[in-house]
């Protein structure tokens, strides 16, 4: 068993997949967090739930996946004070996608939505300025799919006053000996990608995003060519554990959070609810209770996790 983090003072702010894509699973997952915070690690919170519906063009870091009901998942999102997050990574937006009616009516519908502020995760500065000047009550987070695999680039980004929250590539997760250097300020803006199941030598990484972010606009393009050597596999948590780049539960507990580090996204979209139920059972859930969350998950009847 996991002991009680040791800076009781703080605690590990995850930020999960699937806003529109998992919407039924956390209809499910979230009342019983709130009712029985008992099964999980009273050092650890949902920080935000982030995604884009399917057919979004402002969306990036993958085709947008879900169709749930927005309206329904902003109600879901404000009865349990969680900030929702829009994915909104396109890195090729253009001045003639700002006017796109259905992004600007989820801008509308999630800027204000009870007391948990929302937010954009983002790529183009022309649609931060464009959303920004619009809907100026969400916060920005600078996407990974920027990525800021070199240290300085990532320290210029952490300057940038506009973002609360920088997601670096998951390369540097662990170049501690400069991530300790960062003022506080700066550590407290930083949210590791902890589970990114990418070959962690890949040298195509932007390409593979900028392909994203051409489906996402509608332009008919091929497949991006994965340069991963085992790219066939597809994700295994398994293997992503054996990344280089991998930050376990006992690194956040020991490691990440007495030096400062509060944040932390889990990666997870389209890979569907039943391996986000066990990425939330492994970083959330204390051992003894896993067991007994997995059953109340799945022996839910309102609930189809295959």
């Amino acid at each position: 068993m996991y002991n009680e983090c040791m800076n009781t003072s703080k605690k590990a702010y995850y930020h999960l997949p699937g806003l529109f894509e998992f919407y039924e699973f956390y209809k499910v997952f979230l009342p019983l967090f709130r009712e029985h915070r008992e099964y999980f690690y009273d050092w650890c919170e949902i920080g935000s739930i982030y995604g884009a519906p399917a057919d979004c063009i402002w969306g990036g870091g993958r085709v947008g996946f879900g169709e749930a009901d927005p309206v329904s998942v902003a109600e879901l999102m404000r009865e349990y004070d969680i900030s929702a997050r829009l994915t909104f990574s396109n890195s090729l937006i253009q001045d003639e996608h700002l006017d796109d009616k259905r992004c600007n009516a989820l801008c509308s519908l999630f800027e204000k939505n009870g007391s948990a502020q929302n937010g954009v995760i983002i790529h183009s500065d022309l649609l931060l300025d464009h959303i920004r000047r619009n809907y100026p009550d969400f916060y920005f987070v600078s996407s990974t799919t920027k990525v800021l695999t070199d240290f300085d680039d990532l320290e210029k980004e952490l300057k940038r006053p506009e973002f609360k929250y920088v997601v670096p590539d998951f390369r540097l997760n662990k170049s501690m000996d400069r991530l300790d250097l960062l003022s506080d300020k700066y550590k407290e803006k930083i949210e590791f990608l902890c589970n990114e199941c990418c070959f962690y030598g890949c040298y195509d990484r932007k390409n593979c995003y900028e392909n994203v972010s051409r489906k996402s606009l509608g332009i008919d393009c091929e497949d991006h060519i994965c340069v991963s050597p085992d790219a066939d596999k597809g994700y295994k948590f398994s293997l992503a554990m054996e990344n280089p780049g991998f930050i376990g539960i006992t690194d956040i507990r020991d490691i990440y959070m007495p030096a400062g580090f509060s944040n932390y996204k889990i990666e997870g979209r389209s890979l569907g609810s039943a391996i986000v139920l066990e990425f939330l059972l492994y970083y959330m859930t204390k051992p003894e209770y896993q067991l007994k969350v997995r059953e109340d998950i799945y022996l839910d009847s309102s609930l189809d996790l295959f």
